[in-house]
């Protein structure tokens, strides 16, 4: 049995980031894809990114663009925001 395998085992390669403990390789893509689901639409936009970088103050901090077709990010004081569960009266 000489040749190709003479015994050895296969060895994986492992990335950095796996190494790391990093969820995934596109940390962007998972939220944008998170994003998409809590809207319910089955394809990622651009509007989708912007949500998914403006959300997370990491990535902020790290991509300073303006993305094309990205829209406004939505901004509501967080006194207009009721906890769950609690509803405000008039």
């Amino acid at each position: 049995m000489s040749g190709k395998d003479s015994g050895k085992a296969k060895t994986r390669v492992v990335s950095r980031s796996r190494r790391a403990g990093l969820r995934s390789r596109w940390p962007v893509l998972e939220l944008a894809g998170n994003a998409s689901k809590d809207l319910k639409v089955k394809r990622i936009t651009p509007c989708h990114l912007q949500l998914a970088i403006r959300g997370d103050e990491e990535l902020d901090s790290l991509i300073k663009a303006t993305s094309a077709d990205g829209g406004v990010t939505p901004h509501i004081h967080k006194s207009l925001i009721g906890k769950k569960g609690q509803q405000k009266t008039v």
